[in-house]
């Protein structure tokens, strides 16, 4: 019997960088499972759609689908838009047995991606220390998502024994040019910015842009296509399979 096939689902962007990064992780998933049946498939801006994919994969017989959203927080898209998606396919394809994951999220583990794009952003700009450290999200109106950048942000402060500041990009302070222009007030000279966003787009470039203008000696490149990202994928992968068929 063969495996349930597994779509990595993302938001999309009108920007097409967020596509090829989002292909690109797909691809590195495939070449950790190359056993799986594995498509990439995006909300809105971006093609595929959920729809083509699923109706494709339906058309090639699979009659079991995990759907691993690709996001970083339980916001939203993650309860509401993505539910409702993968419900409409399931009334689409009657016996088709489809059903989401949880959202990729914070994992600890996604330190060592955040560690490993400042290195190459601080190598970029010729900068040796630091004086502070501000971790940009999306940002959302949902606090309970904004809290979890928060929480990630004290970890990553004890990891480095540096004061570490969440900001976002949208929807709630304090945006990025804010944070690093408070850390400034307070003397710091030497501050950089660690991009918590999966694949590059309007926000994450907006997040850089207020950072630099306001001193950020460099900001780093979105998580992307890392080894890391896509180990957790299938890790959701993994518990989503076991749970989709009914005991």
């Amino acid at each position: 019997m063969a495996a349930p096939a597994l779509i990595a689902l993302a938001h999309g962007s009108r920007d097409r960088r967020h596509a090829e990064t989002v292909t690109e992780l797909v691809r590195e998933v495939k070449a950790q499972r190359p056993d799986l049946r594995i498509e990439r498939a995006f909300l809105e801006h971006s093609r595929p759609s959920l729809e083509t994919v699923v109706d494709r994969l339906v058309a090639a017989g699979h009659r079991e689908i995990v759907v691993v959203p690709l996001l970083l927080t339980d916001a939203y898209h993650a309860t509401v838009d993505v539910p409702a998606a993968v419900n409409a396919m399931a009334e689409r394809h009657p016996g088709l047995l489809i059903r989401p994951t949880r959202v990729l999220g914070l994992e600890p583990c996604f330190l060592e991606v955040l560690d490993e794009r400042l290195r190459a952003a601080l190598s970029r700009a010729r900068v040796r220390e630091l004086d502070a450290l501000v971790l940009a999200g999306a940002g959302s109106s949902d606090p309970l998502a904004n809290q979890s950048v928060a929480r990630l942000a004290r970890v990553w402060s004890t990891r480095h024994r540096l004061p570490v500041t969440a900001a976002y990009a949208s929807a709630a302070p304090p945006a990025t040019g804010e944070a690093v222009r408070a850390f400034r007030a307070e003397g710091k000279r030497h501050i950089a910015v660690a991009s918590l966003f999966l694949a590059p787009g309007f926000l994450p470039d907006r997040a850089a842009e207020l950072a630099l203008e306001a001193g950020a000696v460099a900001v780093s490149d979105p998580l992307g296509a890392h080894p890391e990202v896509a180990r957790i994928i299938l890790a959701r992968y993994a518990v989503g399979a076991v749970e989709l068929v009914p005991v």
